[in-house]
């Protein structure tokens, strides 16, 4: 073959690829000239190469084509379905007559004239069907030879990472003694030209994931077509590059999960409009570099997965055990649809349904280091990421140490290492969690340490981790070195965990792992609020969705305060809290700041306090014992009569009251002492204090089984046929077992309440 013919199969390889995909895109949008020409000139510039190189064949398919177009570019024909359906079973053609070329193949030509005959005004309609999977096929083979063999790029990319680590030995080494300006001058044109040649090395193996987008809008076309469905295809992110070999290894999985939202994902516009939706179904495909991984992002707005279905033909399957099924979270419920021999589809088609397909898709991309997630919203869609490391790509890294471990951290995801002394930084735990104050910035802080199980570490220093949902603070032991590492997989075992990225081989020669500053984060169980959230997030009680402090208060009660009010919770000396100028008030670092205590406060030893403020002032509330974060429910219950809360929720089964901290800083919350207080004489049976005490609280009132130095009781309430209380000088209040009797009935709550509001009143 001379070397003419080489380069016009060479080149058109390359234009094929993209060209279905523009011509379906021509067909959407007919005034769009731009694409048109892109088209014209394709088959004119095939037709021209074909008659100089005798090539007669092609000549005549292109030189069909082209006449089509010219008549559609002077407004004599319309590019309706049957023109562009005619239009791409040519380029399918030529494509094919090029590989047929190219491997000094035979091919008959009985099919050219069918092809040229269906471009004609009154054809029927034709349709590449055959032909679509065989092109894709061949430009698959062209792919992986793109003028210069993958095996030569190979041997590059080896042997320029093999420079790199030669490169940070030697600098290291030169490092360990006193260096001679004239081998430091050397070292460093080293250096520069090294980096120079790894950029230029690793451009050859990058390529624009367009290459591996440019086929799907035909795809998707012909797949709706022949399932008589309507879908738009949208794309995002084609600029990306990845690496060569892994663009190959991603066009099976992302061919198989395109074609299964089109098929049994997307309804068919009969069932869209009687689900309120519009007729076309819509599929997005995202693509974008998060620090050392490529992620892609499939998602459809069709039915979703059927999870309950799913997990009955799991049963049926007998795939697991019933006490196995019943108590799978809704992850591993949604995780079945990776089960070998497991489809959600009732009925088998030629493009899906036989239930081989997504755990081949999993497992794929599991063998090259990735992972695959779902996310899934029943009659909405489903969205399918998968999450691929660039491979063999050489980053900038911070290595850094964990008691005897070491890690790397990609430097472009850290945005500052800051050590953990002075008062720039600050630590604190909420209840289970940690958080991390830097400069008046607050940040979620996972240690990394007890995430890893490392033992006998100390965390010395924090590296504020970005990641596309957030920042927060990742605790570290020393920062060791900055270097240029190769970057490859690691095994999958090691990948599932999600910690991790891709191992490194830095110049001692002892391998590390490359930690994933999202996996990390997701592994600790953070949650980022948008930050669109968070800008219109205020600290009120009332709104839902926010998180809060759960604890334990002084008077045995479980309370919450909004998250966003806490600046730190720390324990103090009891003899620090006093009662001075009418109210407590917290002695703390050369301040007094006001505090409040529900319940009586312990007179020696110390006492925890959650230091609540607005970014103005500040107060003390005197807890016994910060238990956790949590995420406050939708719906909460108003609190009636209760000064200082503001509402109740429901928290892990059990009824949680909500500080109204509006209240606190207006000054309304009353303080204990304020509240009038209910003397109980309980006989033994528990029914005071577990029936009448919260009803009374409730109300707004105090209560006490006996009475502290200095206090005096508002009414004093027994049940009936007790004996008489002792003499406190308070209003006794009897209450009867049994309706009728003397005595108010003890579960007549409104007359209780009433009887006791009265007797306050007279007595006051």
């Amino acid at each position: 073959m001379d070397d003419l013919l080489q380069e016009f199969i060479a080149e058109t390889r390359e234009t094929l690829e993209a060209l279905s995909g523009e011509i379906v895109l021509w067909e959407a949008s007919p005034a769009d000239r731009a694409r048109l020409d892109a088209i014209f000139r394709f088959v004119h510039t095939v037709k021209g190469s074909c008659s100089f190189l005798d090539l007669p064949r092609l000549g005549r398919l292109a030189h069909a084509a082209e006449d089509v177009l010219a008549a559609v570019r002077d407004g004599r024909r319309v590019p309706d379905t049957g023109l562009v359906s005619a239009v791409l079973a040519i380029v399918d053609r030529i494509g094919e007559l090029t590989e047929a070329i190219a491997g000094g193949l035979p091919l008959d030509g009985m099919a050219d004239d069918l092809l040229i005959a269906a471009l004609a005004e009154d054809a029927r309609p034709a349709t590449a069907a055959g032909t679509s999977d065989t092109a894709a096929a061949q430009a698959r083979v062209a792919a992986s030879s793109v003028r210069l063999g993958v095996d030569l790029l190979d041997r590059m990319m080896i042997g320029m990472s093999e420079m790199v680590l030669a490169r940070n030995e030697l600098a290291r080494r030169l490092r360990e003694h006193e260096l001679d300006p004239r081998v430091e001058g050397a070292l460093e044109r080293l250096s520069l030209t090294v980096g120079e040649m790894r950029d230029t090395v690793t451009r050859t193996r990058m390529q624009r994931i367009s290459a591996l987008f440019a086929a799907l809008p035909r795809m998707v076309r012909d797949t709706a077509t022949s399932l008589g469905k309507i879908v738009t295809l949208d794309i995002e992110g084609a600029d990306v590059e990845l690496d060569r070999e892994m663009i190959e290894l991603l066009r099976d999985p992302l061919v198989h999960i395109i074609r299964n939202a089109v098929d049994h994902g997307i309804e068919s516009p009969v069932e869209r409009r009687a689900a309120g939706k519009v007729e076309s179904g819509h599929l997005l495909v995202v693509a974008r570099q998060t620090g050392n991984q490529i992620v892609l992002e499939i998602g459809d707005d069709g039915r979703g997965i059927d999870v309950d279905r799913l997990v009955e033909k799991a049963r049926l399957a007998g795939l697991h055990s019933e006490r196995r099924l019943g108590s799978m979270s809704d992850g591993e419920r949604l995780d079945l649809i990776f089960e070998p021999g497991l489809s959600s589809r009732d009925a088998v088609t030629s493009i899906s349904g036989r239930g081989v397909g997504m755990d081949v898709v999993r497992a794929n991309i599991e063998r090259i280091g990735g992972r695959v997630a779902l996310r899934n919203r029943p009659g909405r869609g489903l969205t399918i990421e998968l999450q691929v490391p660039l491979t063999l790509s050489i980053i900038p890294t911070i290595l850094v140490a964990v008691g005897e471990q070491r890690f790397a951290l990609p430097r472009q995801s850290i945005e500052e290492i800051v050590a953990l002394r002075g008062h720039a930084v600050r630590v604190d735990a909420l209840g289970d969690a940690m958080v991390a104050t830097v400069r008046g910035r607050r940040l979620p802080m996972v240690e990394l340490d007890t995430l890893l199980g490392i033992p006998d570490a100390q965390i010395t220093a924090i590296a504020i981790v970005a990641t596309r949902d957030g920042h927060y603070a990742l605790g570290i032991g020393e920062v060791l070195d900055t270097e240029e590492l190769v970057v490859k997989p690691v095994a999958p075992a090691v990948m599932a965990s999600g910690l991790y990225a891709g191992q490194t081989l830095p110049d001692n020669g002892r391998p590390l792992l490359l930690l994933d500053g999202a996996g990390v984060a997701a592994a600790a169980g953070l949650r980022f609020m948008p930050a669109a959230q968070a800008a219109a997030t205020h600290a009120d009680a009332q709104i839902a969705g926010i998180t809060a402090l759960l604890f334990d208060d002084l008077d045995g009660m479980r309370r919450a305060v909004p998250l966003a009010a806490v600046d730190r919770v720390e324990t103090v000396s009891c003899g620090a809290v006093r009662r001075t100028g009418g109210r407590l008030h917290l002695s703390l670092e050369e301040t007094v700041i006001p505090v409040v205590a529900v319940g009586e406060l312990p007179m020696t030893g110390r006492v925890a306090v959650v230091r609540l403020t607005d970014g103005c002032s500040e107060y003390g509330y005197l807890v016994e014992e910060a238990q956790e974060i949590v995420a406050l429910p939708a719906e909460i219950a108003p609190a009636s009569g209760r000064p200082g809360i503001a509402g109740v929720a429901m928290i892990g089964g059990e009824q949680v009251e909500l500080i109204d901290v509006h209240a606190l800083f207006a000054g309304e919350l009353a303080p204990p002492a304020a509240r009038p207080l209910c003397l109980l004489q309980c006989d033994g049976s528990g029914w005071m204090e577990t029936f009448l005490r919260p009803v009374l609280e409730a109300a707004g009132y105090r209560c006490a089984t006996r009475l502290g130095e200095g206090e005096v009781a508002g009414v004093t309430l027994t049940l009936a046929d007790e004996a008489a209380p002792a003499a406190t000088g308070a209003p006794i209040l009897q209450l009867s077992r049994q309706p009728g009797a003397r005595g108010i009935y003890r579960y007549d709550r409104a007359a209780l309440i009433a009887a006791v509001a009265a007797t306050m009143e007279a007595r006051a």
